[in-house]
Order: C-alpha cells, then structure tokens, then sequence
C-alpha cells in the first residue's frame, strides 16, 4: 500500500502540534521543520480543521493547535479520511476501471482484506503513542533557527 503525500503531511503536522502543546504553530514553522510546501500544508490544515483535529486562529498571533486530545486520534482513523475514497487499485475504481477480470478475480477481495487489516492495525496507534517519550522526534521538531 502507498500512502499519499497528503496523509504523510497530515501525520508530521499532528505530530508537530502534539510536540507543541502548550503553544500555537505557525504554518511557516512547520512547513521549513518538516520540509512541506506551504501550499500543500494549507491545504492539509484546512482539512484537518474541517475535520475538527486543528484548531485555528487567524491574524497576527495567530496558529494552530490541536483540538483534541492527542491520546483520542487514532492513526487509521486519520488515514482514513484524509485518503477518502481513493481506489487501492483500478478494479475498485468505478468510473476508470477498464480491467477486464474484475468480474472473476479474487485479488479484489485479498487487497480489500489487506486495506482493512492495514487501517484496523492503524486503529490500535494513537498520536500520543507516536510522540510520547520519544526525545528524538521532539529534537527533529524544534523550530528551525539560525545556525542549525
């Protein structure tokens, strides 16, 4: 399975909120600390603020923060609405599919499987397991400054 560039920005931009709890971020801090596009972030916070995990504030003090706990976001369940309803391969396409077994091929139903085992796996991880006590990460999110 190949995860999308917007859940790969999704999850570093939960991370790095969870790591700055006690404070808002700034999208240009996360965009040069996780090395993403400013265009491509925007997009990814207005999502995730639609889905009400980002809490955002506008103007000159502005950022963001998580809305909820991050001991509450499970992993799968951001993978999953970020992902949406994209086809794990073309038979499960309805409008492009051109495939000419799906009627009889059993491996649609082996990747359904396997894309559930993935996502149910996904479930059991949440966004504080990923940052809690892992100095490391907290290190690799501190906001660039000069001189690093």
């Amino acid at each position: 399975m190949r995860i999308t560039k917007r859940t790969n920005i999704a999850i570093r931009l939960l991370m790095y909120c969870a790591t700055h709890k006690d404070r808002l971020v700034t999208k240009a801090e996360i965009a040069e600390t996780c090395n993403v596009s400013e265009n491509h972030l925007a997009q990814v916070i207005n999502q995730l603020s639609q889905l009400s995990y980002l809490r955002t504030q506008r103007g000159r003090n502005g950022g963001m923060s998580l809305a909820i706990p991050a001991r509450k976001i499970r992993i799968g369940e951001v993978f999953r609405l970020i992902e949406g309803g994209l086809p794990l391969a073309e038979c499960f396409a309805d409008a492009d599919n051109t495939c000419p077994l799906v009627s009889a091929c059993r491996l649609r139903v082996a990747l359904s499987d396997a894309a559930q085992a993935f996502y149910a796996s996904l479930d059991e991880v949440t966004l504080d397991a990923l940052i809690c006590d892992n100095l490391d990460l907290e290190k690799l999110l501190q906001p660039v400054t000069c001189g690093r």
